[in-house]
C-alpha cells in the first residue's frame, strides 16, 4: 500500500520580536484534513518530526471558535486523538522520501520556529522537488522551504508559483507587528511567483509537482488535488 508522509513541525511555542513565546504546534485542520483524505483513499500515513519529537497540536485549533462550534471542537479533538501516525513520527534524518508517493506539510505558527531553519527539512523539500513526486504544503507550512537557499541565496524552488498564509492573513490574527519576519516576505525572497488569494477563502497553487495551500480552508482542497496526481 502507498504511503503518505506528513513533515510536522516539533515546535510547541513560536518566539516573537520582543522575545515572548506564542504557544503554538501545528494546526489541527492543516494536518487532520488531509490525514483524512488521503486515508480514505487508502493511503498510509506516516510522520517525521526534527529530532523525532512528538508533535504539539495547537490548542487554539482545537476550540469551538475555530471548528463551527462545541461538536466540531469535539470531533477535531477526537480526530487528532485517531490519528496515531502524527503521535510517533520518525527524525527527519531516518526519512527515505522514495518510500513515499507524496509529502505534505502543514502549518500552524510552529514551522515558523523550526522548519523554517532546519537545513534536514530544506534537504527533504529540495529532494521531494527534484524526485518530480508530489509535494504539499499548507498556510505557514512553506517555511521549510526557507533553508532551500545555497550559499549564494539561490534556491530550486525559484521560479515556482505558490502560495502560503499572506501578510494580510498574518496581520488579521493579531501577530504581524510582533513577529520577527512574515512568511510571505521571505518566500518573495527566494524569487517565486508568489501568488495571494481572498484571506481565509479556499485558495490551492499547483505549479509541476509542488502544491501550495494558502490557509487553514485550503487545506483538504490541496489534497484533494495531490490525489488527483496519484491516481
Amino acid at each position: 500500500m502507498a504511503k503518505i508522509l506528513f513533515i510536522v513541525t516539533a515546535a510547541d511555542r513560536w518566539t516573537l520580536a520582543d522575545g515572548t513565546e506564542q504557544p503554538t504546534g501545528y494546526w489541527a485542520e492543516e494536518a487532520i484534513g488531509p490525514y483524512q483524505v488521503f486515508k480514505e483513499a487508502g493511503y498510509e500515513i506516516a510522520a517525521a518530526t526534527p529530532g523525532g519529537v512528538p508533535p504539539t497540536v495547537d490548542a487554539l485549533s482545537l476550540t469551538a471558535d475555530f471548528n463551527g462550534g462545541p461538536e466540531g471542537a469535539q470531533q477535531m479533538q477526537d480526530a487528532v486523538r485517531d490519528a496515531t501516525e502524527l503521535a510517533n513520527p520518525l527524525r527527519l534524518e531516518e526519512v527515505r522520501l522514495d518510500d513515499y508517493a507524496a509529502a505534505c506539510v502543514p502549518g500552524g505558527w510552529g514551522p515558523m520556529e523550526d522548519l523554517s531553519v532546519d537545513r534536514e527539512a530544506g534537504r527533504l523539500m529540495a529532494e521531494r522537488l527534484a524526485s518530480g513526486k508530489p509535494l504539499a504544503l499548507v498556510c505557514h507550512g512553506p517555511a521549510a522551504l526557507l533553508t532551500t537557499a545555497d550559499a549564494d541565496g539561490k534556491s530550486p524552488f525559484a521560479g515556482y508559483t505558490l502560495t502560503s498564509l499572506t501578510n494580510a492573513e498574518e496581520i488579521a490574527n493579531g501577530l504581524a507587528e510582533k513577529a520577527k519576519w512574515l512568511l510571505e516576505d521571505r518566500l518573495l525572497e527566494l524569487g517565486v511567483d508568489y501568488r495571494v488569494g481572498e484571506p481565509w477563502a479556499p485558495h490551492v497553487e499547483v505549479d509541476r509537482n509542488l502544491y501550495t495551500g494558502q490557509n487553514p480552508n485550503s487545506a483538504v482542497p490541496l489534497a484533494q488535488e495531490v490525489l488527483k496526481a496519484l491516481s
